[in-house]
């Protein structure tokens, strides 16, 4: 029963209308139809007139006809307006489903402006900028730190390997002679003996003042 009594949408008028547009067209159409089986009555019989010679009939039956044609004219013009007028109320209404969106978006971007405070969110970002940049030069510094721990020790071992092969080529005496050598690389600090030197943060400060980052 609440269901009698339910107040309706503007989409429930629509569909409505459309359904009504749409009766009144499928009656238009069987009425133009039916004209039409009229007109093609009155042409033959306007045919069997001629042929007996009664001028009288056919001057009657013919404007008859006229009246049916023009009738039949009238219909298409009434169709064209109900196709018309269906066209627009689709129009309004996805106008209004338009309009309605729109208002919807509106509201929620008022609720975020609202809840939004430009000031915080730059200052948050700057941080942001300012940390990714402190974190980028600690891991550069790290890393060339690291390279100078590791990266003479790599070229000594790959150096001897090329001394050791070239010697092996040329033969064992030669390779025992230059085992005897004294080596460069025994005056050289053992990497175990380097250390890392401890990045401050006053020191990465510092260096992203240089840099124009507050």
């Amino acid at each position: 029963m609440a269901s009698l009594f339910k107040k309706k949408t503007v989409d429930d008028v629509i569909k409505e209308q459309n359904r009504e547009l749409r009766g009144t067209q499928r009656a238009i159409m069987r009425d133009r139809a039916a004209l039409e089986k009229q007109e093609k009555q009155l042409e033959l019989e306007i045919k069997k007139m001629a042929k007996i010679g009664n001028k009288e009939a056919c001057r009657v039956l013919a404007k008859q006809l006229v009246q049916l044609r023009k009738q039949k004219t009238r219909t298409f013009a009434v169709s064209s307006k109900v196709t018309s007028m269906s066209t627009q109320t689709k129009v309004m209404n996805s106008q209004m489903k338009m309009a309605g969106a729109m208002s919807t978006t509106a509201k929620t971007m008022q609720a975020v402006n609202k809840k939004m405070d430009p000031q915080k969110t730059l200052q948050t970002m700057q941080n942001f900028q300012k940390e990714n940049m402190k974190m980028e030069m600690t891991e550069e510094m790290i890393n060339d730190t690291l390279d100078d721990i590791f990266d003479g020790s790599d070229d000594e071992e790959e150096s001897q390997d090329i001394v050791n092969q070239v010697l092996d080529e040329i033969g064992i005496e030669i390779s025992g002679k230059m085992a005897k050598a004294p080596s460069a690389a025994r005056g050289l600090p053992s990497a175990s003996t380097s250390k890392a030197s401890t990045i401050s943060d006053e020191e990465i400060e510092r260096q992203l003042k240089a840099l124009g980052v507050d």
